[in-house]
């Protein structure tokens, strides 16, 4: 028997990329992202920027690699599925 593999993320319609998660698992990681965006800047002082954007690019690039791993192979779409 073949399992079918059940994608977290689906792949863009149009585009590059991966669009809303479509499962559970795909919205507790993008609720955490967005969680933990929100900490940073309520608690990240003003006078400086460059933590808080090293931290925003370190979560964004821990975002993709879960997209990566766990959503649809990306690949360019025109629509047509």
């Amino acid at each position: 028997m073949t399992e079918e593999k059940k994608y977290w993320f689906p792949a863009k319609r149009y585009g590059w990329g991966w669009g809303l998660p479509c499962s559970w698992q795909g919205w507790v990681v993008f609720a955490a992202y967005f969680g933990l965006l929100a900490l940073a800047i309520s608690q990240l002082r003003p006078g400086h920027p460059f933590h808080f954007l090293f931290l925003v690019a370190v979560l964004t690039v821990l975002l993709l690699a879960v997209c990566r791993l766990k959503g649809e192979p990306p690949g360019w779409r025109w629509g047509k599925h």
